[in-house]
């Protein structure tokens, strides 16, 4: 299992419009040169931040920019606004194990609480943090280069 690479492009995303939004015009253009990927998985990504009410976007070259105060998106935020998780369930089980095999039988009843767990374990950190802290540690490594 693997939680796609959205996720991570969302939070780049994110704070190169921090960044970079007072001297320059944050354009999906602008942030595939940051990230390195194709301007067409940036919009992909900017209509659902969109969507979730966590950015702005002005059409044509206007720009894209974070729609409330960094201290006030989550990494839950992000996360729950680009990834695709079926209903709402971070692992998906297999459908129809054998009820005649005693494994396939009792699998659910054993990992289904277990996953729930990790699961909720995973988005009360990812709720713990905010863009302002990834803000912050990124503002820190870039006066150490300096």
């Amino acid at each position: 299992m693997q939680i796609s690479s959205r996720f991570t492009i969302a939070i780049h995303m994110l704070s190169c419009m921090d960044v970079f939004g007072e001297d320059y015009k944050v354009t999906s253009d602008f942030m595939a040169g940051s990230i390195q990927v194709n301007p067409v998985i940036i919009r992909n990504i900017l209509r659902q931040l969109k969507a979730a009410g966590i950015v702005t976007v002005k059409r044509g070259s206007g720009g894209a920019a974070v729609a409330r105060p960094l201290d006030e998106v989550t990494l839950l935020d992000v996360y729950r606004a680009v990834e695709c998780v079926e209903d709402g369930e971070l692992f998906h089980f297999h459908e129809n194990p054998n009820p005649a095999c005693p494994v396939g039988r009792n699998i659910h009843r054993v990992l289904d609480g277990k996953l729930d767990e990790v699961q909720k374990a995973m988005e009360d950190k990812l709720a713990s943090f905010t863009l302002e802290d990834v803000k912050n540690d990124i503002v820190e490594l870039i006066e150490k280069s300096d």
